[in-house]
């Protein structure tokens, strides 16, 4: 397997997701391209007063020829000496970034329909696989459900709503809420609930063709979606893929 090359990157863009979550947006410092997959992470070094800590994040924006620019997302973990040191990051700051790797990832050609699941930051290579899909003009549908716990935890929730009503028909966004007030009028309950009907109603939109799943998320949710499709909904192996980040 070859080894996934290092650089060096500069922060150009720091900005809130949600109250927990921040985008982090790196450039090459070089001004290379940057060149991967839609689904890959990187491995970033934190020069830490402790010693070397490196983290691994999903890429959140999609593969854009010839830009030397990617995105992550990063949820603040209270006492957590890696989160902490990225949410301090400020505009210039530098750091070495090992990638991109992984092999969560989607054809980029002959790709057919498709269910998304996922909890928290795991939204993120989801996000960057389905702004591909639709700049390479994908027809084939695709429904991302999306849990969190409250309204304010959505994130990307405008930015994905939006891309739904732009691309009716092809593309569908269905949020979840497991602690949502009672304002909220959309689904409830955990990504888990809803994977059967969303599930039956691609089967059905795309006359019997057979979706693929793409689920990321905490390992607990992934693994109860997982033999949801692959035990209960019969779904063959070939057809679930998945990536968990803890």
């Amino acid at each position: 397997m070859p080894v996934p090359p290092t650089f060096e990157a500069r922060v150009v863009e720091n900005r809130p997701l949600t109250p927990g979550v921040r985008e982090l947006t790196f450039e090459r410092a070089a001004g290379d391209p940057f060149e991967f997959e839609a689904g890959q992470w990187v491995s970033l070094v934190l020069p830490l007063p402790s010693g070397e800590l490196r983290r691994s994040y999903s890429i959140a924006s999609p593969p854009s020829a010839g830009s030397p620019r990617f995105q992550i997302a990063v949820t603040h973990v209270e006492g957590g000496p890696g989160s902490s040191f990225l949410h301090g990051l400020t505009l210039g700051d530098r750091l070495r970034v090992i990638g991109p790797q992984g092999f969560f990832t989607r054809p980029l050609e002959g790709a057919g329909p498709a269910l998304f699941v996922a909890t928290g930051t795991g939204v993120t290579p989801l996000r960057s696989m389905l702004h591909a899909a639709i700049a390479r003009g994908h027809t084939a549908p695709i429904t991302l459900v999306l849990g969190v716990r409250r309204e304010e935890d959505l994130l990307y929730g405008d930015e994905l709503t939006e891309l739904a009503r732009a691309h009716a028909g092809r593309v569908r966004f269905e949020p979840t809420l497991s602690r949502g007030d009672e304002a909220w009028s959309g689904r409830r309950g955990y990504v888990q609930t809803h994977v059967r009907e969303l599930w039956d109603d691609l089967v059905a939109r795309c006359g019997g063709a057979a979706p693929h799943a793409y689920v990321c998320g905490l390992q607990k949710m992934v693994g109860t979606v997982r033999d949801l499709l692959r035990k209960d909904m019969q779904v063959t192996r070939q057809q679930v893929h998945s990536e968990r980040y803890d």
